[in-house]
């Protein structure tokens, strides 16, 4: 009777247990850099941007479904020793989206970084000044936070993408009448992002009401317009920061902190693995390029010893090949793994003369591919794979070369 009771009480305290998630912290060093705490622990972002959509299908896929091939992902993730995957936004479904975030803790201990797009795609564009879009994306965050903010697998949030680059009009144009009532172009770009940044701070001050154990960090494109942000999101807890810089990262780590002094999460980078200019496969840059960059991640995080270290880690772009992504609305074309390249980028030289300087391949950024055989497609893991794979046992061995 005595050890019956015992375990009834042991299986009450397990299940209660469950319903609370981690509490991560994000704080200062004593000489002002920045660490990741999970549950009072330094935890160091070895992440990836998973979106794992097979060949044949495009964005409006429910990969969110499919469980058993989430699990022979997450084999793979783990194995190679990253522990974390970060989702831009929820699928429509938050429980469908619930179940997938648990799956990766439980089984596997991923954590998750879950973002929301902030209605960026929406069509035919968002309209950051609008009071009702305003309040309806932001509905939509805190609904997808009361849903989720309890699931031990969650990491932190990220509020928007590249966002940021719509402010000059060239990437989903938006406006208001009292932006276009300014003549100025230079004025109407800093009045847009004052307009977006302070959506930002809306939404921040209300997450953290509603969940003060994760962190929120603000996505952002580049630095492009990260002196606005620190005036009108100051309450944000991160960078979740975008940058395509090749094999360096140059001097972003230290110029940052003058502009927005936040903790730094490389939340997009990476390198294709087609050489457009040569019109072949090249997995040997790709992994020479990807380790560098992680290469530097680490020295600027304060895992490597480095107290004055202000990154959280890294998100690299991408897990798996997307077929779908050079024309997305061509269905002929989902089946077929594309070598156009979609924009051009100098800072990856190996292939920047190819024709019209085009050689960013946006469907060949996965760290692993996709084979078909006769039984259908499978995952191939790519040179960087085991690279990053043999880096992350000992990363200090790698930068001490």
């Amino acid at each position: 009777m005595v050890r019956r009771f015992f375990n009834i009480i042991i299986g009450i305290f397990c299940v209660y247990s469950f319903a609370f998630s981690a509490e991560v912290k994000i704080i200062k060093t004593s000489q002002a850099g920045y660490r990741l705490l999970v549950d009072g622990k330094d935890f160091w972002v070895k992440g990836v941007v998973y979106s794992p959509i097979p060949p044949g299908e495009n964005y409006l896929y429910n990969f969110w479904v499919d469980l058993d091939s989430i699990e022979k992902d997450a084999q793979l993730i783990k194995s190679a020793g990253f522990n974390t995957v970060r989702f831009y936004a929820p699928g429509d479904s938050l429980e469908e989206t619930r179940k997938v975030i648990r799956l990766l803790y439980e089984k596997y201990g991923i954590y998750t970084i879950m973002g929301s797009w902030l209605g960026f795609w929406n069509y035919p564009c968002p309209f950051y000044g609008d009071e009702k879009f305003r309040e309806k994306v932001k509905t939509e965050v805190l609904d997808m936070i009361r849903a989720l903010k309890d699931e031990p697998g969650i990491l932190m949030w990220v509020l928007g993408n590249e966002n940021n680059y719509s402010f000059s009009g060239k990437i989903n144009p938006w406006t208001s009448p009292e932006i276009e009532q300014i003549e100025e172009p230079a004025e109407k770009i800093t009045k847009k992002a004052q307009v977006y940044y302070s959506l930002i701070e809306e939404i921040t001050q209300a997450v953290k009401k509603i969940d003060p154990n994760h962190p929120v960090a603000l996505g952002n494109g580049e630095k492009i317009a990260l002196d606005i942000a620190a005036e009108y999101a100051p309450s944000v807890d991160a960078l979740a920061l975008i940058f395509y810089r090749g094999k360096s990262f140059g001097n972003i780590f230290n110029s940052i902190g003058s502009v927005f002094d936040r903790s730094i999460l490389l939340s997009e980078m990476g390198c294709d693995s087609y050489n457009a200019f040569r019109n072949v496969e090249d997995q040997d840059i790709q992994a020479e390029f990807i380790l560098s960059q992680w290469e530097e991640i680490y020295k600027n995080s304060v895992v490597s010893g480095n107290l004055k270290a202000k990154c959280l880690g890294g998100v690299i772009f991408e897990w798996i090949d997307e077929w779908w992504k050079h024309n997305p609305s061509d269905s002929t074309h989902l089946n077929y793994h594309d070598v156009a390249a979609g924009w051009s980028n100098g800072s990856y030289y190996f292939d920047i003369k190819a024709p019209r300087n085009m050689n960013m391949n946006e469907e060949w950024f996965g760290i692993v591919s996709w084979q078909k055989t006769p039984q259908g497609v499978k995952r191939a893991p790519k040179k960087v794979y085991y690279v990053l794979k043999d880096f992350f046992k000992n990363p200090s061995e790698y930068v001490s070369k």
